[in-house]
């Protein structure tokens, strides 16, 4: 419990590092004053003035801050005149938004670094115009017929089949048919069972139609980040999905499945116990959905600052005070009343010991 909580705290400040250094860096490069540099969220625990900046850490451990000189209206009012050029919100909309923006490319590049050190471990994958076993279950049909690890597939009923969805389309077909898979070694045949034994498959075998290859250590790591940044790029997509389907659930008034901060720390434990590459894989995961859900407009994410970089001329200093107020008590009665659901589900999953995501997506048990 102690390991995992080290290790879950750890990854936290990890995360909200990237994001506020982002901001901070992007702040300090457009002569923007830096107040507070926090992680977590007042009551102040400790902080030290380096500087022109506090450094602090806080109370409340779910994330961090960056304090800029006039970024809220509220703090407007009190800025010496001396300091005004220095002031979030006398900066032109490019230098706003490039500020606000930073935190959000800080855990996009975090999830490429992520990413990147994976594959330069595991190797770099390249499809393949054939399917490849990876794994033969004792006493399955594969296993009767005498199918062997490293056994290449290259045609299944004379249907020539270089992807796991086809070849998974043409078992499914053929459910306690006999049917004949063309290989490297020669032709077998067998029959797709019609009820397989759980995660084993119908044919109990684990394939792929891709291969983890190994270039020059000097060209690893490009080629690293190269995947990463793709890999970055579908998670991007499948979060996007996912917000979709969360507020689609939340209007037919259905609790979104998504993981609160309880969650995370389960998450986070079991891939910490997997090894050092899931933890990798899960921060990347988890740096991406940040980046993602920043952009949300709501008060406090950096997406509802945006809104605000955009429609603040038009709408006045006095009107621009009332409408954020407004959306602060929204979004604190929103953002509230969400993880108390989500903490609920949090607590019913751990005792379903539901298991976390696999690496590999495209390696199927059949």
């Amino acid at each position: 419990m102690l390991f995992s909580l080290i290790v879950f705290l750890i990854v936290l400040s990890v995360l909200v590092f990237f994001h506020e250094f982002g901001h901070f860096i992007a702040a300090k490069k457009s002569g923007i004053k830096v107040e507070e540099f926090g992680f977590g969220y007042p009551p102040r625990i400790w902080g030290k003035k380096v500087g022109e900046t506090i450094y602090s850490i806080n109370w409340i451990p779910f994330g961090g801050f960056v304090r800029l000189l006039g970024q809220e209206s509220r703090q407007r009012k009190g800025i010496d005149k001396k300091e005004l050029d220095r002031a979030f919100f006398t900066q032109s909309k490019k230098a706003r938004v490039i500020v606000l923006l930073a935190g959000v490319l800080g855990n996009f590049l975090l999830g490429i670094l992520c990413f990147a050190l994976i594959y330069s471990k595991i190797g770099i994958p390249k499809q393949l115009d054939y399917l490849k076993v990876m794994e033969v279950v004792d006493d399955s049909p594969a296993d009767k017929a005498g199918l062997k690890k490293d056994d290449h597939l290259i045609a299944v009923n004379n249907q020539k089949t270089a992807s796991v969805e086809n070849f998974v389309q043409i078992v499914e077909e053929n459910q306690g048919k006999e049917i004949v898979l063309k290989t490297s070694r020669g032709q077998f045949t067998l029959v797709p069972r019609q009820d397989p034994p759980e995660n084993q498959g119908r044919l109990g075998v684990v394939i792929t139609d891709m291969e983890m290859v190994f270039y020059p250590w000097w060209q690893m790591p490009f080629l690293g980040i190269w995947e990463g940044t793709k890999e970055a790029f579908g998670w991007t997509k499948m979060v996007i999905d996912g917000l979709v389907l969360s507020v689609q659930q939340l209007v037919t008034g259905v609790v979104p499945e998504v993981a609160g901060p309880i969650g995370i720390f389960q998450l986070t434990s079991q891939a910490a116990q997997q090894g050092i590459l899931q933890l990798l894989q899960f921060v990347g995961i988890l740096s991406v959905n940040l980046a993602v859900l920043n952009l949300l407009p709501l008060p406090p994410l950096d997406g509802c600052h945006l809104v605000f970089v955009f429609i603040g001329d038009f709408l006045g200093e006095k009107r621009r005070e009332k409408v954020e107020h407004v959306l602060e008590i929204f979004a604190f009665v929103f953002l509230v009343s969400l993880m108390v659901l989500v903490t609920i589900n949090d607590l019913r999953r751990i005792f379903q010991n539901l298991a976390i995501f696999s690496f590999f997506k495209k390696i199927l048990p059949f």
